[in-house]
């Protein structure tokens, strides 16, 4: 096989294991407030739309838990920290702009 099959293939078998990825996300709020809310929805919108599957969120409460905020460096609420795939990415605020989170976590928008 030539040297441009083979990176074809190997391409393409990039794209396929960047598409089977399972995003690992904490989501670190402050209550359950309006704004804390939204950002829930926000994210898991986003998730089950792009990633359908292959996500995990978890929902931290900073006044339950400071001490899981502290470990992380969360200084502000809402904070949705990427943890897998690497590397890790850090988003802070209302998550309402899907498209600037997208690219945050390296989503790759269906079209």
């Amino acid at each position: 096989m030539d040297k441009s099959k083979n990176r074809a293939a190997d391409f393409e078998k990039a794209l396929k294991a960047r598409d089977q990825q399972k995003y690992v996300l904490r989501l670190y709020v402050a209550g359950m407030t309006p704004r804390s809310m939204q950002a829930i929805s926000s994210i898991k919108s986003i998730c089950e739309e792009h990633l359908l599957g292959r996500y995990e969120i978890e929902v931290i409460d900073i006044y339950q838990q400071p001490g899981l905020a502290k470990e992380q460096q969360v200084l502000a609420a809402p904070t949705l920290i990427k943890t897998l795939p690497l590397p890790l990415r850090k988003f802070i605020g209302t998550l309402s702009d899907r498209e600037r989170i997208l690219t945050s976590l390296d989503i790759v928008p269906k079209v």
